[in-house]
């Protein structure tokens, strides 16, 4: 799972053709419980890089993306957001979301 911080975070988009990016907090209750699914997901989906990002440490990156609700899941490809998704999904929904916009 890759950290996304702002001094990397260009560089990440740029390398990888398809991104899901994982804004949340350590306090989020729901981004709690959506990390096991985003993990799992990942595995089920290797061709997509899934990334995390900390609101409370990247509040520049949060405020580019106009995240005002977490968990937040930004979907790139070459490096532009194609989707957004804002709460907690199941494993299945959240797969879907992710091939349906590819």
């Amino acid at each position: 799972m890759e950290v996304l911080e702002s001094k990397n975070f260009d560089q990440v988009l740029k390398e990888n053709e398809w991104v899901v990016a994982d804004f949340w907090a350590e306090w989020c209750r729901p981004c709690l419980m959506l990390a096991p699914i985003f993990e799992q997901t990942a595995a089920e989906i290797p061709d997509v890089l899934f990334a995390k990002v900390n609101v409370d440490e990247e509040g520049e990156l949060a405020m580019r993306f106009g995240i005002s609700s977490i968990p937040a899941l930004i979907l790139f490809h070459n490096g532009q957001p194609v989707a957004t998704h804002v709460g907690t999904v199941s494993k299945d929904r959240l797969k879907q979301w992710i091939l349906s916009h590819r």
